[in-house]
């Protein structure tokens, strides 16, 4: 068996056109931008990266962007209290601190100080309890573009059995709340869960979001499962650096019915979400109906 390659940058590319397209739509017919703030504090490089591609994205998706960028050693007094301009400014739709924060920061203070309406990363203590019972929550942006790509693999995912191998607040455990809610018997698995390549093998459904470089091998794959790596890890190998995910690309590729690579599988669909995320609190904020395919 040779798996059909998940292409999550063209599903991306997609989901970002249909947004584009919501937001020409919210400009003509209402007269409202949907806008993105972006804070960074210190100069961590693989962060500035990121924001700079989240604020490129945001403007080719003719969406308002604002980027503050704060020194190091920023008090978190000062950090609170521009977050809590953010809050009351109506331009702004979604607020996003880029983590990691500088370690004289209290990054569950900083996150639970932004309105949960606009925490377009779903990482407000609201957000997560309202996903957890169920309820109307803005979703963490990588777990959400897994779930997409799920859909639209496999149509309906009601009743199939999927693992997911990581409990991290970020992708593990809204990942499992996510499968719950369409419907799957869900296990979340780990580092120390006994056998773990015997738990994989049930899986129809395997969601890898461990980070350790390929530690998820063939032959613990059920055939013709669908294989989701979030891994994103960087290794030495024949002298260069490169990229892997949390699975054996081509081991399980052998087994798995579909799977999405590494680059360029669930990383762009990162973006487009947090995107989604944006117009969609944007929608809620005007009392407007939610752009269908796009939420939870």
């Amino acid at each position: 068996m040779s798996a059909k390659i998940i292409d999550g940058k063209a599903f991306a590319a997609d989901v970002r056109a249909r947004i584009a397209g919501h937001v020409a739509r919210l400009k003509e017919e209402n007269g409202i931008t949907p806008g993105l703030a972006v804070v960074l504090v210190g100069e961590d490089p693989a962060s500035e990266v990121y924001v700079r591609s989240k604020g490129k994205a945001t403007i080719e998706a003719g969406m308002n962007s604002w980027e503050h960028k704060l020194p190091a050693d920023t008090p978190e007094a000062e950090l609170l209290a521009l977050i809590e301009r953010l809050n009351g400014d109506r331009r702004v739709h979604g607020i996003l601190v880029q983590l990691p924060l500088p370690k004289h920061l209290d990054a569950d203070l900083v996150i639970n100080a932004i309105d949960p309406a606009k925490d377009v990363d779903g990482f407000h203590i609201s957000n997560v309890g309202l996903l957890g019972t169920g309820q109307k929550a803005m979703v963490p942006c990588t777990p959400l573009g897994c779930l997409m790509l799920l859909r639209d693999q496999l149509g309906s995912l009601a009743g199939l059995e999927a693992v997911v191998v990581g409990r991290s607040n970020i992708v593990g455990k809204p990942m499992a709340q996510l499968l719950l809610g369409d419907n799957c018997t869900v296990t979340i698995a780990h580092s120390r869960t006994r056998d773990l390549a015997a738990v994989c093998r049930r899986a129809d459904i395997l969601v890898a979001a461990v980070g350790r470089p390929e530690m998820i091998a063939g032959d613990w794959i059920k055939p013709g499962a669908t294989v989701i790596d979030v891994g994103i890890n960087r290794v030495e190998r024949d002298g260069r650096t490169r990229l892997v995910g949390d699975v054996d690309f081509a081991g399980c590729a052998k087994v798995a019915g579909a799977i999405t690579p590494v680059p360029g599988g669930v990383g762009p669909m990162t973006i487009a979400c947090l995107l989604a995320n944006t117009l969609t609190a944007c929608c809620r904020a005007n009392g407007l109906a939610e752009p269908e395919g796009l939420t939870a």
